[in-house]
């Protein structure tokens, strides 16, 4: 029988397998379920019934004696807050004793008895009392009626616990008939539990010798394989499923792969010869063609470009031109400080000398809309900052402010010594930014990540990166609001020099 079964699994295909499995878990945790749900009402649910009622009788006897209580006192004082508080226990004993059990299977015939008497003596005892609450006045003969029904309350009072302790004895009763069935379904469901854990282990076991195992063995064999070890022994699987197949055409291919991969070896290492030489020489072309390059480069020579600016400023000369001779002058001057000036630091008067020319330029450029302020006070001669600090900020605020404003507008260049620092501020009344603009150039600062859309916001990152990197307590802070402008903060320590001439 046992070698039948196995002989009937190795026949099945993977998907048949996959479906038995699937099929014989879920019947299982059907199983489990329904065995859960049955000991679930053998024990909490019935409990809870008895429980429930228990509960009923004891809130019905509580109400109905706050009820007796409460009218005795608005019977004796006539006061108003007691008779609210009358009508509210009186609408709390008719709702518990509407759901009084009053269903003879279930009950029995005790305590239905005792129900019936308890509802035919309420009804009576309803229409008596409501006849004594709705008197307005009360005479001297009304008090035997009073009195009846105080004596009703007794008798109701009397029936309600003898029917709260019947329940309680029905309720103990059932407890102790079902004692043994709670002692018997953990036991019982520890033994299913237990025979179901082992048909899923075995049901495992079979799905990992015929799916798992001889996957996990391919993969050993394909790591094996990917280093070069074609001739390793035959992944073994005694199936006639898919995997069987796929076992078997794995162990062709693995051999058939080995005689070709080793053919391919003899021929690479036949080329591998041919191609060094063929980069060797690819090699010794692209050194020539940088060679060439760097010639090209180095015929650029920046004193020609100087030598030329002077030729035509003096051509301007003699031609009369001054203001053209001016800005070629002013031309030649940031060229020769651009290319030319090897410093890390230089005088603040020679920075300011290069805004002037860039002014005067972009003045001759502008006519009467762009203008600007220098405010120094400081010994522009003996104090050093870092070099190229004003032009990169005074370009920003012209092509990011002011050439986008159809008027124009005013640069102004704050110098001031305060407290040991160097505090610069470069302003304009241009178009400013936007909040959400702002927000994300102070964060691409931080990030030292540089915007790649202008090379006035590429010095601008230029800038902030050397001033944190040349002094430890270097700041660079920028505001802006849109339609007021926007301001360019920098502090840094005072440093004293002898100054840089040109």
């Amino acid at each position: 029988m046992r070698r039948l079964l196995k002989n009937t699994w190795q026949s099945l295909k993977i998907k048949h397998k996959i479906k038995l499995y699937t099929d014989i878990v879920l019947l299982i945790i059907l199983l489990s379920i329904f065995l859960a749900a049955w000991a679930i009402k053998s024990s909490l649910l019935d409990f809870s019934l008895i429980l429930q009622e228990n509960s009923l009788v004891s809130d019905f006897v509580q109400c109905m004696e706050e009820e007796a209580e409460l009218f005795e006192s608005y019977a004796k004082t006539g006061r108003e807050d007691v008779y609210r508080e009358l009508q509210d226990a009186i609408k709390d004993t008719e709702r518990m004793i509407a759901q009084l059990p009053y269903d003879y299977k279930k009950t029995g015939e005790v305590r239905y008895g005792e129900t019936w008497s308890i509802l035919n003596m309420y009804r009576v005892y309803c229409d008596k009392r409501n006849e004594i609450l709705d008197m307005e006045e009360k005479t001297p003969e009304d008090i035997g009626s009073l009195y009846e029904v105080y004596e009703m309350q007794s008798y109701l009072l009397s029936y309600s616990k003898q029917l709260m302790r019947v329940t309680l004895e029905d309720g103990v009763s059932a407890y102790v008939g079902k004692v043994k069935t709670i002692i018997f379904i953990p036991v019982a469901l520890i033994i299913i539990e237990l025979i179901f854990f082992l048909c899923i282990r075995k049901m495992s076991e079979l799905m990992n010798s015929s799916i798992v195992a001889p996957v996990m063995d391919l993969a050993e064999a394909s790591r094996k394989i990917a280093e070069n070890d074609f001739f390793i022994e035959d992944v073994n699987l005694q199936s006639e499923d898919e995997m069987g197949e796929l076992v078997h055409a794995f162990n062709k291919m693995k051999y058939a792969t080995g005689e070709y991969i080793t053919a391919l070896e003899e021929k690479r290492k036949a080329l591998d010869l041919y191609h060094a030489e063929e980069l060797e020489k690819l090699e010794m072309a692209g050194r020539l063609d940088a060679m060439e390059l760097d010639l090209l480069k180095n015929q650029i020579n920046p004193h020609f470009l100087f030598n030329t600016l002077n030729v035509i400023g003096g051509m301007a000369n003699l031609e009369g031109a001054s203001t053209t001779e001016a800005m070629i002058q002013s031309l030649s001057f940031l060229f020769r400080y651009n290319l030319k000036t090897p410093e890390e630091k230089v005088s603040l008067a020679r920075e300011l000398k290069v805004v002037r020319d860039y002014m005067f330029i972009q003045e001759k450029r502008f006519g009467n809309r762009i203008t600007y302020e220098i405010d120094c006070q400081m010994d522009a001669e003996s104090t050093l900052i870092p070099t190229f600090t004003f032009q990169p900020l005074v370009e920003n605020a012209i092509i990011h402010g002011l050439s986008q404003k159809e008027e124009g507008g005013q640069i102004l260049i704050r110098i001031r010594e305060v407290r040991g620092n160097i505090c610069i501020a470069v302003a304009d009344n241009g178009v400013g930014m936007e909040l959400e603009t702002l927000r994300q150039l102070r964060q691409r600062l931080r990030q030292e990540e540089a915007d790649k859309t202008g090379r006035a916001s590429i010095g601008i990152f230029n800038i902030y990166k050397r001033i944190h990197a040349m002094y430890a307590d270097g700041e660079m802070q920028i505001h802006s609001k849109v339609g007021v402008g926007t301001i360019i903060s920098i502090r840094i320590p005072d440093e004293k020099g002898n100054g840089f001439g040109e």
